[in-house]
């Protein structure tokens, strides 16, 4: 049987501590393989000039092209600022029940919103984020469950408020789904 595996593919330099522990807190969370993988993109073809910012949609949709491995889900990890046309900023993002996802830390950082810079808020953001758009990969929408890593995201306030983890509902659904 071929084992389930996850790749978060950093997309951006990040440092190892950073990527170690969203792996192992991601790995926890689905309970498979988690692998940090670099990848060397050029995201000029993703800019979007008259936004100011990088084109969610393309990039996830390219995301495959970045590796050579094979995995049971794929993550890009950026650091720039992603949007969709429809959105000023995105998070996130990922294909439903699908295999591919992608987020970035540009607008999880305190400093955008002029407050202090903070690490380990960054850190607990990211993993929530990676989580949670993993989470749409595995099929799961958004929960009503206030503290479920799956609600629904509008601020990085929103982020903040919610926990790292699925609800018990959700966790049904993916152990049920995916086996």
């Amino acid at each position: 049987m071929k084992e389930k595996k996850i790749i978060l593919l950093s997309c951006g330099p990040f440092e190892k501590e950073f990527l170690g522990k969203i792996v192992h807190s991601t790995g926890t969370e689905f309970n498979r393989h988690v692998i940090a993988e670099e990848c060397y993109l050029d995201l000029e073809p993703f800019y979007n000039p008259g936004r100011r910012q990088y084109d969610g949609n393309k990039l996830l949709h390219y995301l495959p092209e970045c590796t050579g491995r094979e995995y049971d889900k794929l993550i890009g990890l950026f650091k720039v600022d992603l949007f969709i046309p429809i959105l000023t900023f995105i998070f996130g993002q990922a294909i439903l029940n699908q295999q591919t996802a992608i987020a970035s830390v540009h607008r999880l950082r305190n400093e955008l919103y002029g407050l202090k810079q903070d690490e380990e808020l960054l850190l607990a953001r990211t993993i929530k984020e990676v989580i949670h758009e993993l989470g749409h990969t595995f099929g799961l929408i958004h929960c009503n469950t206030s503290r479920c890593v799956m609600r629904s995201s509008t601020y990085v306030e929103d982020i903040d408020q919610k926990g790292s983890s699925l609800c018990a509902k959700c966790r049904a659904i993916i152990e049920e789904v995916h086996k």
